[in-house]
Order: structure tokens, then sequence, then C-alpha cells
């Protein structure tokens, strides 16, 4: 099994390589789904999260977390959070070593995991793989999105490497700044060279 880290910086086209991923019929672990289920779900990650943010946190209902008010909570003070990642990070990453298993022989597997390099994961990939485009192209996606600040897309910034320091790490870069059809002879030609290897 070869195991492919996915990630790139927000707004870069990350989620949209894993989609076409998908629509090839290739297993992705999308990390941040993985979150939102555990935050909604898991009792044990629930009750670690009201003692810590009991004001984020209605424990009488099955869907109690406010992720807006949790995000606003730790937005600028570093060490807040510190300890919401101290909570999800290893429940996350029992669920993706759950999720590996379940795979069994799998030629291919994808980890789309947005802090790839910020935790540490991508030593544990086989292939890491970056999406990239340039830095107005990124400024634009972000920016429509709804609720999206300058000030806000600019502290998300200073909590991942810098693009071209992941791009200097990657084993391949995905370049998204031009058309779909673009994006996806690239993903398709990766995914060929991917299973060739493993032949």
């Amino acid at each position: 099994m070869t195991i492919v880290g996915l990630t790139g910086s927000v707004g870069m086209g990350k989620s949209t390589v894993s989609r076409m991923l998908r629509q090839m019929a290739i297993p992705v672990f999308d990390a941040d789904a993985v979150v939102h289920a555990l935050m909604a779900r898991d009792h044990t990650v629930r009750a670690a999260l009201a003692a810590a943010f009991p004001e984020c946190v209605d424990m009488s209902r099955v869907d109690g977390v406010n992720r807006g008010a949790l995000g606003a909570v730790i937005f600028g003070d570093v060490e807040k959070k510190r300890l919401l990642e101290s909570i999800l990070h290893p429940a996350v990453a029992r669920a993706r070593r759950a999720w590996l298993r379940s795979c069994g022989r799998c030629p291919v597997v994808v980890c789309d995991i947005p802090l790839l390099f910020e935790t540490g994961l991508h030593h544990a990939v086989d292939v890491v793989v970056v999406v990239s485009a340039p830095l107005f192209v990124q400024r634009q996606r972000v920016l429509r999105r709804s609720g999206m600040t300058p000030e806000r897309f600019q502290a998300i910034q200073t909590h991942q490497w810098p693009d071209a320091q992941k791009r200097r790490h990657a084993d391949v870069v995905l370049h998204s700044g031009r058309s779909l059809g673009a994006l996806r002879q690239q993903v398709v030609a990766l995914m060929r060279t991917i299973r060739r290897g493993g032949e």
C-alpha cells in the first residue's frame, strides 16, 4: 500500500483534488471531516471539549459543539489553540490508523490532512503531495468564503507553513491556478505514476 499525504494551504484547491481522487475510486481519509464527526458523535471528545471550552459545548445535544464559537475562542489565542489540538489530534490519529487498517489491500490511499507538515505527519506517508496556486488566486478564493475577512485569512496563514516552504518539502506539487481540466490531468498523471511505482 502506498500512502499519499495530500496537503495545501487554505484556498489552494486541496478539497477539489480530494473530490477528483474519490471520483477515481481512490480511498481518501478526510481529516477535517473526521474532526467534525468526532465533535458531533464521539462522547469522549465532546466531554473533553466541554471541560476545556464549556461556553462552546452543550452536552445535552448530540451535535452540541458550536464550532463557530469555538473558532472565535481560539482565534488569536495560541494557548487555547494548543489545548484544542491536544484534544483533537490524538483522536484524529486513532481514526486515521483505524481507517488505514480498514483499507486492507488497497494499492493506493490518500490522507487529506491540512496540517500535514505542521503536525509532522509528512514523515508517516510515502508520498507528499502539495496543492498550490498563486497568492492572488488563493486570496480571491478564500475571501469569497462566507464570514471570511482579510484579518482572518492572515491569522489562518500564520498557523500554516508558507506555501513556498510546503512546495520545497513536497514530492509532488499540483498546480491548481489554471483550469479544473488542467488540474485533473495532473491528478490522473500522478495516480498513474504512483500505481506504476507500486507494480
